[in-house]
């Protein structure tokens, strides 16, 4: 897997969609303040489309933008039961033995953490499917979707994840220093926001379909 091209890639796949096209970047925007919207673009770039969609009917990205987010609402089901197992009691304990509330928690919250790893390791894969076979169903094809996951190679697969996570650090520091920026800092950070968006969206299709085709 070339990272660096998937990159470069998404990078001037992110460009293209907004360098210039001044409309359709404010349209963009709006459809991160109405978020629902932003999702239904980003179910638009994760079927593959290239160059970067337009935006528009808005309906329907609207209900692409729920669908996706009721995906990714079902799939963090099993974290917040976790969450639900381990911090009520914990909170029931806090009372009478610090100590072992403190410690369910705890174990608690490393349980937590390794699930919702392997699970958004799932599910960003099952989003992706969803948005190219639009079916919601292929988002729980936990056969296929594994299978997907290892033509690409886990350990490939976890890499690219990693170096999206890097980048996204890098991204939200320099959003956070221009932030700072009096009167327009906020402003600048709105409209970097769907140009990250855009750029995450892209990455993550490469590497869905970094997987070989079928002979």
């Amino acid at each position: 897997m070339d990272y660096g091209n998937m990159l470069s890639d998404s990078f001037s796949y992110a460009k293209d969609a907004v360098w210039g096209k001044w409309g359709k970047w404010v349209l963009l925007v709006i459809s991160t303040i109405i978020f629902p919207l932003i999702m239904g673009y980003m179910v638009r770039i994760y079927s593959g489309v290239k160059p970067a969609p337009e935006a528009d009917n808005w309906v329907g990205m609207f209900i692409d933008g729920i669908k996706l987010l009721i995906i990714g609402i079902i799939y963090a089901i099993p974290v917040f039961i976790i969450m639900a197992i381990f911090v009520i009691p914990a909170i029931m304990m806090g009372d009478g033995d610090p100590m072992l509330a403190l410690g369910s928690l705890g174990i608690g919250m490393i349980i937590v953490f390794i699930v919702a790893i392997i699970i958004s390791l799932i599910s960003a894969i099952g989003m992706i499917r969803f948005a190219q076979k639009d079916s919601m169903g292929q988002a729980f094809a936990f056969g296929a979707i594994l299978e997907h996951i290892g033509k690409i190679g886990w350990g490939s697969y976890i890499i690219a994840l990693i170096v999206l996570w890097i980048v996204g650090i890098v991204f939200s520091v320099i959003t956070t220093i221009l932030s700072a920026i009096p009167i327009i800092g906020w402003l600048i950070m709105l409209f970097l926001y769907p140009v990250w968006t855009i750029f995450a969206a892209r990455y993550m299709t490469l590497i869905y379909e970094s997987a070989p085709a079928p002979a």
